[in-house]
């Protein structure tokens, strides 16, 4: 047995010798469990919880002894957020920006790069006022060239250890939280910097890019018959070079620079020889910047998951790169390696490196330093000085919390050795608050103590486990510090709560005993009028019904009535409770009648003796209870037989009005507007729902509610017109009405309240032969409200969310499909609608009243309509999902990029392999939304797949063709 429960005994052992009415204080101290002894430190490890005087392990261990004073505050020193001194300043990470960090570190170390773009024109002096900046005013960049201002002066003379680039990057509109490729990014940015210099007076300024980092190469084609040379002359920003097979930087440039051999059928036209020749093309370096940019090719295309895959091969490279061999086309090919290569002092091997920048040496004077411009240096001071700020009111924080630190452990040490009560007067406090006292990482709040109370707002007997006593002392000065309440003295221990537990128990311990006895008591005869009425289902579960009543009264429940310092009760949580609690039947519950009366039915119930419902009274004090004489609830009496009655009643009607309709009620022989009937020139309308309903009362009249109304006030608009076009009616509303047979209608007329009559007639208009044919409608069609409905459900196919649609893969252009109708595959006699249950009482559609008489039409909005229609054609809309397709839940609002997302993990089937098709149409662009490509619920997409390219070495051609990454779509750099 736990220790717990031990303690729990051994505080209630009593209360099996001793009745409730001789419950003294002592025995209610026991239950408190006041006469255990308190632990000591060194000996007890961790807290008891099951004893309220043990006042170790609660967090106190960190109070006593000497404290480090740093551990009073979690504030770091601000010094180490100071720049070093001799060092450079780092750029903050704001998520899958280190692309840009790396790129912009790049280009701050290029002096002449830097140089020229303090030289460039800035609105900052809008900004300045008079000999200052405006204080009150913070500096926002206008421009790229701004942007990279500021932050290259930040980077030069800040004195933070590392700088905010998130101006930047929001100017440039990118996604801090996706990652981009790092080579694009600087090809993007280095076009927007130099169509945005180029228009720079200062020629110094305007041609730093091209100056810097734009070299030149040549094409050149030879002719094998004559050696005629032919050259194509290009600018390059950056050489990108393929690392797939090799090892050593050297081996990627020489593959870059070999010969190409054009033969057979990639041979060359020779101008020079008026015909097709076999030739050599290679490229020809002319002249090298600056700043060479040399971009390995880390990345290919992986077709299964429709990105690119990094290739994390080995490359070596040296620290200084002999760019003359190459510029003379003097290759120096080597033998590619297998392994790590083996770096030497001044070379270095990497698998992550994706762009090695060198710069040109010269004997020529260089410019080593770069002077900030005032107006720059003067933004930057000011910035210096926020930080200095910062640093001082950090500083000052940490000395707030170490004198807050140490004025609690002054406080603790003094407190905790007074905590013991002892003989002396006590008080109850919660574990809780306790540790929450000593611990240094929260603020300690207010004393509550309302979790802990009983019913009668004293301290609960089952919550003396997560409580502790304490000596008065202590309690005193506690409240007067923090407050709260209320205290929990010695007359806070309830006497109600002991003397009803004390019950309980007793009760428990002779359950087993009483049970026996019912059980023999239950065996006799009841005579005479002395028994009484119990439920056949209490009499079986009564045993447990009793112990888990005594159990919740008696057991350590951890119910709360209030709060405990913060944490409240989730009022969502209670009432689900409690609800769940009313739905459970008590004892003798069984029987009740919903009037609360003795229910009607005989076999759910039996009689029992005197002396067995006295035991059973013990138990179950509030049962109901119901003398052998007590008559049947004569309400429910009366509506059995009224029940029965209108059964009997529906029966009949059902009976008549399927008699009355054989072929409306069977589905047979019914007209058809688009082949109008040549016996008849007249047809009359009622809606579907009112088929549906009438034909579910017909086949199960005691289950349904009998129609009274046509309710055709659901078919017209507020103004009393028609909501559908004779065309309309022949195609998609066609499944929203029903037509019925002037001989028919007659019949309906007779049976049900006609709200509206609307009716088609065929006329023949015109002299000629033969003659025209039209069909007029009673009542007219509404134009604008009929215009009004296909605006509403065009918006409404538009705006869904979570809808379901189905994705059918086409195997050999072929597309496999049902073609019987779905009213076929169900069974002959009960349709799948007519297997839904009835509407309960009280749930009657609006249209359609249900009681007799009262034949006043109601209002209908056109909001109603839609509503209407769309309960209607809810179940007509549904499609049924054939083999091969598959469901998905969509949003009108969705691209169709992430459509294609989701069929892949359906279908397995990368997305540019995905060729998707509705009703015949090509959906191709995946930036638009399934909403504006006409994708409605229901709707069945058509997916082709294309077959994988089994030739790896065909990558280059698959990726020219394959749906492109977005990259930098919709940022500034594609602005320009």
């Amino acid at each position: 047995m736990a220790p717990r429960l031990q303690l729990e005994k051994a505080a209630w052992r009593w209360a099996e010798t001793v009745r409730p009415e001789e419950v003294s204080q002592e025995h209610i101290e026991t239950a408190y469990r006041i006469w255990l002894e308190p632990c000591i430190r060194g000996v007890c490890r961790r807290n008891c919880k099951g004893n309220p005087n043990c006042l170790v392990g609660i967090g106190e261990h960190i109070w006593l002894g000497e404290i480090d004073e740093n551990s009073f505050h979690n504030i770091d020193d601000p010094n180490c957020e100071r720049r070093k001194k001799n060092s450079f300043v780092g750029l903050t990470n704001l998520g899958a920006t280190c692309y840009v960090n790396t790129f912009l570190q790049v280009w701050f170390l290029n002096l002449e790069l830097r140089q020229a773009l303090y030289l460039c024109p800035s609105t900052c002096s809008d900004y300045m006022m008079g000999d200052g900046i405006q204080e009150e005013k913070d500096y926002e960049p206008q421009t790229i060239c701004e942007h990279l201002q500021y932050l290259f002066a930040l980077l030069q003379n800040s004195n933070r250890r590392y700088i905010d680039p998130s101006g930047f990057v929001k100017a440039l509109g990118l996604d801090t939280g996706q990652q981009q490729d790092a080579q694009e990014f600087s090809k993007l940015f280095m076009s927007l910097l130099e169509d945005t210099l180029s228009k720079q007076k200062n020629p110094d300024v305007r041609n730093i890019v091209q100056q810097q980092f734009c070299g030149e190469y040549a094409y050149v084609t030879v002719c094998n018959q004559c050696g005629r040379e032919s050259k194509l002359l290009s600018k390059f920003y950056e050489l990108e070079l393929n690392i797939q097979g090799h090892k050593q930087l050297t081996d990627c440039i020489s593959e870059f620079l070999k010969e190409e051999k054009l033969e057979g059928d990639n041979r060359y036209f020779c101008e020079n020889c008026q015909s097709k020749q076999n030739a050599t093309r290679k490229i020809r370096l002319l002249s090298l910047p600056c700043t060479l940019n040399l971009q390995l090719m880390r990345f290919v295309f992986d077709r299964q998951t429709g990105h690119k895959k990094k290739l994390n091969t080995y490359i070596g490279f040296s620290e200084i790169l002999d760019m003359e061999p190459y510029v003379e086309h003097k290759a120096e090919p080597s033998k590619s390696q297998t392994r790590k290569p083996k770096c030497g002092k001044g070379t270095h091997c990497s698998r992550n490196a994706y762009m090695l920048v060198y710069r040109l040496q010269t004997q020529e004077k260089t410019t080593t330093t770069v002077q900030v411009p005032a107006f720059l240096q003067e933004l930057v001071d000011r910035d210096n000085s926020k930080f200095e700020e910062w640093c001082i009111e950090m500083a000052e924080m940490r000395k707030q919390s170490v004198d807050k630190g140490k004025a609690k452990h002054e406080e603790v040490k003094e407190l905790y050795q007074r905590l013991p009560a002892g003989a002396e007067p006590y008080e109850f406090v919660s574990l809780e608050w306790l540790q929450k006292w000593l611990d240094e990482s929260t603020p300690t709040k207010p004393i509550d103590n309302h979790a802990c109370l009983c019913s009668h707002d004293k301290l609960h007997p089952d919550k003396i486990s997560i409580m502790k006593r304490i000596s008065e002392y202590a309690a005193d000065i506690f409240y007067s510090r923090y407050g709260g309440g209320p205290r929990l003295t010695v007359k806070a221990l309830c006497k109600e709560c002991v003397v009803e537990r004390c019950r309980v128990l007793r009760l428990k311990s002779q359950l087993n005993e009483d049970y026996k006895t019912v059980n023999n008591l239950l065996k006799a005869t009841v005579k005479g009028s002395d028994g009484f009425w119990v439920g056949k289902s209490s009499l079986r579960s009564w045993r447990q019904l009793a112990l888990e009543q005594l159990d919740e009264q008696d057991g350590d429940v951890d119910q709360s009535n209030g709060k405990m310092n913060g944490n409240t009760l989730n009022k969502d949580e209670s009432k689900e409770e409690r609800k769940e609690e009313e739905e459970e039947l008590n004892f003798n519950e069984d029987i009740l009648c919903p009037h609360g009366e003795l229910c009607i039915s005989e076999n759910e119930r039996r009689l029992v003796s005197k002396e067995a419902w006295s035991k059973l009274q013990q138990y179950f004090p509030k049962a109901p209870e119901f003398p052998s004489y007590r008559e049947c609830c004569s309400q429910c009496k009366i509506l059995e037989r009224e029940g029965e009655e209108n059964e009997a009643l529906h029966k009949m009607i059902a009976n008549e009005q399927k008699t009355s309709l054989p072929n409306l009620f069977q589905d047979k022989n019914r007209p058809c507007l688009s082949n109008w009937p040549e016996e008849t020139d007249v047809l009359y309308i009622v809606s579907q729902f009112f088929v549906e309903e009438w034909r579910k009362f017909v086949r199960k009249p005691t289950r349904c509610s009998p129609v009274s109304s046509v309710g055709n006030s659901a078919l017209l608009c507020p103004h009393g017109g028609l909501m559908f076009t004779f065309a309309s009616m022949t195609k998609e509303d066609s499944k929203l009405i029903a037509l019925i047979w002037p001989s028919e209608w007659q019949m309906i007329q007779k049976l049900f309240v006609v709200d509206h009559v609307i009716k088609i007639t065929r006329t023949e208009v015109g002299d000629a032969n033969p003659s025209e044919t039209q069909y007029i409608s009673e009542p007219k069609l509404c134009p604008e409200c009929r215009e009004g409905l296909l605006c509403q459900q065009q918006r409404d196919l538009r705006e869904y969310t979570q809808a379901t649609i189905y994705v059918h893969k086409v195997v050999d252009n072929k597309k496999v499909m049902k073609d019987s109708a779905p009213e076929l595959n169900v069974s002959s006699s009960e349709t799948e609608e007519d297997k839904e249950e009835a509407k309960p009482d009280g749930e009657k559609d609006p249209d359609f009243n249900q009681s007799n008489g009262g034949t006043k039409r109601q209002k209908i909005t056109h909001q109603n309509y839609i509503a209407y229609q769309k309960q209607v054609i809810r179940r007509s809309m549904r499609h049924r999902k054939v083999r091969g397709e598959k469901a998905l839940l969509v949003s009108a609002n969705q691209t169709l990029k992430e459509l294609k997302i989701q069929i892949m993990h359906a279908f397995s089937v990368a997305p540019f392999d995905q060729n998707l098709s509705i009703d015949g149409k090509i959906l191709s662009d995946d930036c638009a939304t399934l909403g504006t490509l006409g994708v409605i619920p229901e709707s069945v997409i058509l997916l082709k797949a294309d077959e994988p390219i089994a030739d790896y070495a065909a990558m280059d051609d698959v990726m020219q063709v394959c749906m492109p990454e977005e990259g930098f779509k919709g940022t500034g750099l594609l602005g320009h």
